[in-house]
């Protein structure tokens, strides 16, 4: 290992380094009706006045906790593998008070950047991860969204390039997969940071963007790449002078999210290419799936340890998060939206929505009735959507509307509300959300969910998964009351009608997909009050394709259509 490296060949180890390697790494409509819903609506939110009450009314208990055993069963037998091996992850275990940066023993570049960012503590995660994978060890990780994560693969990653004293010409020692483009761009963008006094090189490869600058730039030499798990595998098969036999270090961030969306083959594929003698692996995921253990069984070295920061005991959500429900009819729900925004309008909020189309619907709604708002799905190019999530990001006031593609691990600084309009699939989608605020070790925020009456049973799985909430309570006579503007907007407004229309068949289609069938029953809707949250006084003629468990909703929605 004391060789000089060459191209192609593994790096050489200063005489300083670890006795162990660090192995890781619109058209547009008239005027004066844009003008006159603009004055209304003005007019009835000056009644608006305090909407959030302080009562607390807490959910039926239900016991309903998954079961455990298995993990706890595995991380007392790794506890028992590392006892004789590895004092710094024993270390990592038994003396989890040491949380000053300066007392890793990291290197002075990565010191100064550490500074340079105005951290000088570990948060738990890192102080539990950060040394064993310095040490060498492959780690399985469980953590609370927003809890420093990023860092704590990073950190180690980077100094096994700076102790390796990877070049361009040794190609690349380190890859982190991460399941959506936004967490890939937010992980290179730490990245740079903490790389800003190392000499190693570092990039990016994601779907939608320029693959020959890829290929380009692999060529070159990236000895910290970030990637999507899609182009990452294109770029193993396909792009000539990619040099990857030196690889030291594998990193899988949302390891149940990349799953979730599809991309098990894929990531099959991605390990079976890799080299992985020596490989120095990491897993992070938020929960634990039968497909998660087998992704781990092949991507991990046998014993590898077993990290969960989040006791079943503990708050599955931030220290700093206060978190509220409102009960709301459906037909009330985008008045009471409205009046939320328009007096929150200084703040950074975040609105999450259950398909593109509704994004796509309510925020050309709000910026054509002058509430300016962001929007960012899945169905926008790249670039939009890169440009939409920086923007956001440096904005000190705003709002985004967006959908789950900006739920998992993206860090959005300084964020004062969360609000989920359209509820989620189940707890776990619940506690990814709100953790886009009160991040970090001092974080504050808030988070208010959006439940009709029928829905109510969602709270009994919050409450088994360790969420706690409060009911807030907006008067009905505090709501600007502004339907019937609303409704006359959309019958004049062609565009405005077609995509009130997509929004409204796309939430329909979404209701009827969500996993929890005894709490999102989609018989219950009622199909005259959701079409009027869309801004329709009639339920709209939409085709809907939901399969055959949704046959009644069409009938049902044939029926109430006829009866108006």
């Amino acid at each position: 290992m004391a060789r000089t490296p060459t191209k192609g060949s593994k790096p050489a180890r200063d005489s300083k380094s670890r006795k162990r390697s660090h192995k890781q790494t619109e058209e547009s409509e008239p005027e004066l009706d844009n003008e006159k819903l603009v004055e209304e609506l003005d007019n009835d939110f000056d009644e608006v006045a305090d909407l959030l009450g302080e009562d607390i009314k807490d959910p039926e208990s239900k016991k309903e906790q998954k079961n455990r055993e298995k993990l706890e069963k595995q991380e007392q037998a790794t506890r028992e593998l590392t006892k004789p091996k590895v004092a710094a992850s024993q270390a990592a275990e038994d003396d989890s008070d040491n949380y000053d940066f300066d007392k890793a023993g990291l290197s002075e570049p990565t010191m100064k950047a550490i500074t340079e960012m105005g951290f000088s503590k570990m948060t738990k995660v890192q102080a539990k991860t950060i040394p064993p994978l310095l040490a060498g060890r492959d780690v399985l990780g469980a953590a609370k969204t927003g809890s420093g994560k990023t860092l704590a693969f990073l950190i180690p990653a980077i100094e096994m390039l700076y102790s390796l004293r990877f070049k361009p010409r040794n190609g690349t020692g380190v890859v982190v997969v991460s399941p959506t483009r936004e967490l890939a761009l937010q992980i290179f963008g730490v990245a740079r940071e903490l790389m800003a006094h190392h000499t190693q090189t570092f990039g990016i490869v994601i779907g939608g963007a320029n693959r020959r600058q890829e290929a380009e730039k692999l060529a070159k030499g990236v000895n910290l790449l970030i990637a999507t798990p899609g182009r990452l595998l294109d770029h193993l098969q396909n792009t000539q002078g990619f040099v990857f036999k030196n690889l030291k270090a594998l990193v899988i961030d949302e390891a149940d999210r990349i799953l979730e969306i599809g991309f098990e083959e894929e990531m099959k594929q991605i390990i079976k290419i890799l080299p992985n003698e020596d490989r120095q692996s990491m897993l992070f995921s938020a929960t634990q799936t039968t497909k998660v253990e087998d992704l781990a069984r092949i991507s991990l070295r046998p014993g590898p340890l077993y990290i969960n920061v989040v006791p079943e005991t503990e708050i599955s959500t931030a220290d700093g998060l206060e978190q509220g429900y409102v009960v709301c009819e459906s037909d009330k729900r985008f008045l009471l939206l409205f009046s939320f925004l328009k007096r929150n309008v200084k703040k950074k909020i975040i609105v999450f929505l259950s398909s593109c189309n509704c994004v796509k619907y309510f925020g050309e709604l709000l910026n054509y009735i002058d509430l300016p708002v962001l929007d960012l799905h899945g169905k926008q190019k790249q670039q939009k959507r890169t440009n939409t999530f920086f923007e956001f990001c440096n904005a000190k006031q705003g709002i985004l509307i967006c959908t789950d593609v900006a739920a998992r691990g993206l860090d959005i600084p300084a964020v004062d509300w969360i609000i989920q309009f359209d509820p989620p699939d189940d707890p776990r989608d619940y506690i990814h959300r709100v953790g886009r605020t009160a991040r970090g070790t001092e974080g504050k925020g808030k988070s208010l969910m959006f439940l009709t009456p029928s829905e109510l049973g969602f709270l009994r799985y919050l409450k088994a998964a360790n969420v706690p909430l409060n009911e807030y309570e907006f008067p009905t006579n505090k709501i600007a009351n502004v339907q019937s503007q609303l409704s006359k907007l959309i019958k004049s407004n062609y565009w405005l009608h077609q995509s009130a229309k997509d929004g409204y068949r796309a939430y329909l289609q979404a209701y009827s997909s969500h996993h929890l069938k005894t709490v999102y029953q989609i018989d219950k809707l009622d199909l005259v009050k959701v079409a009027k949250s869309f801004g329709f006084d009639v339920p709209p003629k939409v085709n809907i394709t939901i399969g055959a468990s949704g046959q009644s909703l069409e009938k049902k929605h044939k029926k109430q259509r006829r009866s108006n």
